[in-house]
């Protein structure tokens, strides 16, 4: 992937961490490659080579700066420029897709074969997708080494490594010294907690967030105070509970984790980037809408506005057939009830199944559609295939009994981050726009694909003589 020299170099020259994580500078004088933030003397432009990745950085033989720490970058929006088909690998490489299985698994899972797979991957990331992921392995696990006091097995597995040989290998390779000297003595932290920095592009709406989050809060599950937000959680075979504050001095969240699986560890910290949209690129947001007359100025009330999703894209779902036409708070206490009827979990779709849910409150006809929803989520691959192409996951959802436009927007917008998912029949976004669901959806056409990002501004600010 061909980097512009001349812009890199000047956004590096500025240290501004809009720039963070949408390139690293490799240093040839040094051997290491840093984020645009790095606080080291500013390196002349001809020792300077930009990639669009770490992997990138890491396969031309440049280790990690120790000073900058690119683990710690913000990842790529994901609207920066990737091919569709692209897009769809590097999310699940980022997922740990390649933790179990080979390129030929995420091939498949892409409707490619392998060949063309690594090309394309290494054409949009500059590295290939075993190099994507390995680079991902080893990045996390420094982390884990730097904020935490794991000990070094359960780092190794933590950061999907198969065992601690393999692990002690390919850190040491990757970054010229064992992981051991990575750790400093004394610097252990005071609570028993895994506490980790989720760093983002700021600004971030985190007073936003936390109020989209208190409005939908489900008793026995999630618990938002005025600067925190708590949640105990199920992903896949793990257990556990976190608490996310904000810490904008740091540019970062600050997740406090306890997790009975510490090898779903990675896959936690994803999914909460995901869950708060840290990926995002809010300048690039603000110059799509700079000449709307209904988005931007509430972009202005709310600079750093976040697509804030569901924990789990299954929940998303339930949510949304839940909240058809009743109030978010009606909706919240609905989904206390079912929670309580499921053993006090949020459900997957197996429990959802097996549950008895009368008497909650629901209809029947709200009862059917839960019932469709977890018998088609329960189907192998039947989740993966919506999160990649809006059109097809909403003719797929449509197909549902139950499920109108508006549930199917809701779901790809609330549950997969598709940033064009827009449900114009919604009340409170006819409402803040002062338009019917049909010219509203005209007009959202001027804002694709972001549309989804208009809806969180109209849900976010939705006048703005208040």
């Amino acid at each position: 992937m061909e980097l512009d020299r001349t812009l890199c170099y000047r956004a590096l020259k500025s240290r501004d961490a809009r720039f963070d994580g949408r390139f690293f500078t490799c240093v040839s004088s040094t051997g290491i490659y840093c984020r645009p933030v790095c606080p080291a003397r500013l390196p002349l432009l001809a020792n300077c080579r930009f990639v669009a990745s770490a992997a990138a950085a890491q396969e031309l033989g440049f280790r990690p700066c120790l000073r900058c720490r690119p683990e710690c970058a913000p990842g790529a929006p994901a609207w920066r420029g990737t091919g569709a088909v692209a897009g769809r690998a590097l999310k699940l490489i980022a997922d740990g897709a390649l933790d179990d299985s080979g390129v030929d698994a995420l091939a498949a899972r892409t409707g490619l074969g392998a060949r063309h797979l690594r090309r394309l991957v290494r054409s949009h990331a500059g590295a290939s997708p075993v190099a994507l992921a390995r680079t991902r392995r080893i990045l996390f696990a420094k982390r884990l080494i730097a904020e935490t006091d794991l000990k070094f097995t359960d780092i190794a597995f933590a950061s999907g490594f198969r065992s601690l040989r393999r692990f002690n290998a390919e850190m040491a390779a990757a970054l010229g010294r064992p992981p051991r000297a990575l750790r400093k003595e004394g610097s252990r932290p005071d609570s028993d907690l895994l506490t980790l920095p989720l760093t983002y592009r700021p600004p971030y709406d985190w007073d936003g967030v936390l109020r989209f989050l208190r409005a939908r809060a489900v008793p026995g599950i999630e618990r938002v105070t005025d600067a925190a937000y708590e949640r105990r959680f199920k992903l896949g075979p793990a257990r556990g509970r976190f608490t996310v504050t904000h810490e904008p001095a740091r540019r970062a969240l600050i997740a406090r984790i306890e997790i009975d699986r510490i090898d779903w560890l990675d896959r936690l910290v994803t999914r909460l980037r995901a869950m708060f949209d840290l990926d995002a690129d809010p300048q690039a947001i603000a110059d799509a809408f700079a000449s709307d007359p209904l988005i931007a100025p509430r972009l202005k009330v709310a600079p750093g506005l976040r697509l804030v999703q569901s924990f789990d894209p299954f929940e998303a779902g339930l949510r949304a057939i839940v909240g058809q036409q009743i109030s978010v708070k009606g909706a919240a206490t609905l989904l206390g009830r079912i929670v309580a009827r499921c053993g006090g979990d949020m459900p997957d779709a197996a429990a959802l199944e097996a549950a008895d849910l009368s008497g909650c409150g629901l209809t029947g006809a709200r009862l059917a559609t839960i019932a469709a929803f977890a018998g088609f989520a329960r189907a192998p691959g039947a989740m993966d295939a919506l999160r990649f192409d809006l059109d097809q996951a909403e003719a797929t959802l449509q197909a549902l009994p139950g499920f109108g436009p508006w549930t199917a927007q809701y779901l790809c917008l609330r549950g997969f981050a598709h940033t064009d998912a827009f449900p114009s029949g919604d009340l409170v976004l006819r409402q803040a726009s002062g338009l019917d669901a049909r010219t509203l959806l005209s007009r959202a056409e001027a804002w694709r694909p972001w549309r989804a990002y208009a809806a969180q501004a109209l849900w976010r600010v939705p006048s703005l003589n208040s």
